[in-house]
């Protein structure tokens, strides 16, 4: 008489079902991800990828008139590294980013560590009317500050005459980057606050009550163990900034309708290449000022991440 498997203490080789249901399972789970992630790559693909390898095809060639589409290699970028109005819109865009951006960030995180601190009363309605200002589109923001501007009818001019002081230029051309610097500020300095407000809202409480019984106070505190916790969001910020400094066209391209004498088809590389493509048909050398701009954006942006990376080691090193 033999013994069954049970009985003998041997292991039957049974199939195992549970796990061929969980691989089931898991290839149905995966099918799904699958699908739902479909429609971005389907949008990323034509709305991003389509349209860079178009641009970059069409970078490399030329149009004359006589014999129409030509290659021609890199002339097209050699010709934008030695065009004036490129590298003049591009040296104003690099000075509106050096000038602009550290006093929109230093005022988001003013604003940021007042409304995260103790002693904020309002907060709530404080942080939605400086976020306000973001929800505002551009285009109207522009058309807002250009009538507020606005040398003959406009408020500030009012006010200014009836003090008794000259009427303020802010349209001149000695002025008019100042303008955008403003009009961008109010804009977005809100939307760098939140940012900035819910890594500070993320800080663990224990930091904060350490820091208290070592006895610090208040300005300590935010410059102790608040800034030095959110870098990493304020860092985020400035790779923000970055992009949109570079890309300027909003504000360019509207105030240009009511200060022609200040703001050139060239004001910005941005704008600069939208007349070159839509206004001139040059849309081979446009491709190229666009390629340029992007190589330019990639550059600070990761020379900034640099710095700021070798600047922890080194604060690692010392502490």
């Amino acid at each position: 008489m033999t013994q069954s498997p049970a009985l003998s203490g041997e292991r039957a080789d049974f199939p195992v079902l549970p796990r061929r249901r969980t691989s089931s399972a898991k290839r149905k789970q995966h099918r799904a991800a699958y699908l739902f992630l479909l429609p971005f790559f389907v949008v990323f693909v034509t709305m991003l990828v389509v349209p860079l390898v178009y641009a970059g095809y069409l970078s490399l060639f030329e149009s004359k008139l006589i014999g129409g589409e030509t290659f021609a290699g890199f002339a097209n970028y050699a010709r934008a590294l030695t065009d004036p109005a490129f590298l003049g819109g591009l040296g104003r865009v690099g000075l509106f980013f050096v000038v602009q951006v550290p006093i929109m960030l230093g005022l988001a995180l003013f604003f940021a560590l007042a409304l995260d601190s103790a002693r904020a009363r309002g907060s709530k309605a404080i942080r939605l009317f400086i976020y306000m200002p973001y929800a505002v589109p551009a285009v109207v923001a522009t058309l807002m500050w250009g009538y507020l501007y606005g040398p003959d009818f406009g408020p500030i001019a009012q006010i200014a005459r009836a003090v008794g002081f000259g009427t303020p230029d802010f349209l001149s051309p000695g002025s008019i980057l100042g303008s955008m610097m403003n009009i961008v500020t109010w804009e977005f300095v809100g939307y760098n606050m939140i940012i900035m407000y819910a890594a500070l809202r993320s800080i663990p409480a224990e930091l904060y009550e350490a820091a208290e019984i070592d006895g610090a106070g208040q300005f300590r505190l935010a410059w102790s163990v608040k800034i030095p916790a959110i870098r990493p969001a304020i860092m985020l910020t400035v790779i923000f900034s970055i992009i949109g400094s570079f890309q300027l066209f909003a504000e360019p391209s509207l105030l240009n309708a009511i200060a022609p004498n200040a703001i050139t088809n060239s004001f910005t590389p941005n704008y600069y290449g939208y007349n070159l493509a839509f206004i001139n048909q040059e849309l081979n050398y446009a491709a190229a000022i666009a390629f340029l701009l992007g190589i330019v954006i990639a550059v600070v942006s990761y020379v900034v991440q640099l710095s700021e990376e070798r600047r922890e080691r080194r604060e690692m090193r010392l502490s």
